[in-house]
């Protein structure tokens, strides 16, 4: 029988740059594709199915109430909509057309404007919100987050990624005060973060997660908060929301994969480490080439290798490198974000032992051309 990548023309691809999203985000267990399967072949009530679905999963994770979105990106573009719309019946079908008299300025800190794949101030005016930057790239305190604060603001928004600027921020705990100092709801994208309870614990009022990320469902988002706010982001289902649906199937799946996180162990920072360990060694060997590992920027408990190129030595630009080892005949892709200082980053959560030496063979047999 024809394979996939036959049919289609499709290359392999070992992916090493994590749960990315242009590489198809994560790969489900069986119980969650079973629980898919069976969101495809049968019918529901789909407003009970996102209500029955939305309880069982708050009751999971202790919070209010939550619901499944299509993706992180829509949850962020919805909540926004939700705090501004509220419940205006004529601003739900005329978000875009009609004037908007209601607050509507989403005010974050600078150094949270960021592009994780699309640009967060993007998501924000699909909802129908105007970005108010506050602070500083490299600073925002609870005082300079507060002092952006108008009568036009309709909520704060805090961005926990590690696409986001880390130093001299405040804490989401410091963001909540501003937003109860203020009576604005706040709103935190934690799209890739591990962490189902803590920013919901910390005082936000709607959170925001993909559910292909961590929590390793089929594509798919999670937001959970307050009751109220969370009926106002399953409002726009009749608005903005409906051209970025959920199926039945995604609802189904995401729910079973949050229960599986909840319950199954996770590997740890440590166990990457030792299954690192022999590629980094083999690295360490090349010459040109060092390696070693590193810690998430963000503080969450992933390890990952991190391989510095002597371009002067070598004779070729990191950039170039991995453009090359992305377009061999097997697709590798990294972590590149830091290509212009030389360095690459390998996350091994995707990628079994022999994956991972066979990324240590291309390297080597790029460098023996």
């Amino acid at each position: 029988m024809t394979s996939i990548h036959e049919k289609y023309n499709l290359k392999q691809v070992i992916n090493t740059s994590g749960r990315m999203t242009i590489l198809g985000v994560s790969t489900p267990s069986q119980s969650v594709i079973d629980a898919v399967n069976v969101g495809l072949n049968h019918y529901f009530e789909i407003k009970q199915l996102v209500n029955n679905s939305g309880a069982y999963i708050a009751n999971l994770l202790n919070v209010e109430a939550a619901v499944v979105v299509s993706c992180a990106s829509a949850g962020i573009a919805q909540a926004v909509a939700a705090v501004i719309v509220k419940d205006n019946a004529n601003l739900l079908l005329n978000l875009h057309s009609a004037p908007v008299n209601e607050p509507r300025e989403i005010v974050l800190p600078r150094g949270h404007n960021v592009n994780f794949g699309a640009p967060v101030d993007t998501m924000i005016a699909l909802g129908g919100g105007k970005v108010v930057e506050a602070g500083y790239a490299n600073e925002c305190s609870a005082a300079q987050l507060a002092a952006a604060i108008t009568p036009q603001t309709a909520a704060i928004l805090y961005v926990k990624s590690h696409h986001c600027v880390q130093k001299s921020m405040l804490s989401v705990a410091q963001a909540a005060e501003v937003a109860r100092q203020h009576q604005l709801p706040l709103i935190v994208d934690a799209a890739a973060e591990e962490d189902l309870q803590c920013y919901y614990q910390s005082g936000a009022d709607l959170v925001i997660y993909s559910g292909a990320k961590a929590i390793e469902g089929p594509t798919s988002g999670l937001v959970i908060g307050k009751k109220q706010y969370i009926e106002w982001v399953k409002q726009q289902s009749n608005g903005i929301g409906r051209a970025m649906k959920v199926g039945k199937e995604g609802i189904l799946g995401l729910t079973q994969a949050i229960e599986n996180y909840l319950t199954q162990p996770k590997i740890s920072g440590a166990q990457m480490v030792e299954r690192m360990d022999p590629f980094i060694e083999a690295l360490n060997k090349l010459a040109g080439i060092s390696a070693r590992t590193v810690w998430d920027s963000a503080g969450r408990d992933i390890a990952r290798a991190e391989i510095t190129f002597n371009e002067a030595l070598l004779g070729i630009s990191t950039s170039e490198i991995v453009e090359r080892l992305k377009n061999g005949e097997i697709a590798i892709y990294f972590r590149g974000y830091k290509a212009n200082e030389g360095k690459i980053e390998v996350d091994v959560r995707s990628v079994d032992q022999q994956q991972l030496m066979t990324v240590f063979h291309c390297i080597k047999n790029l460098f023996a051309e």
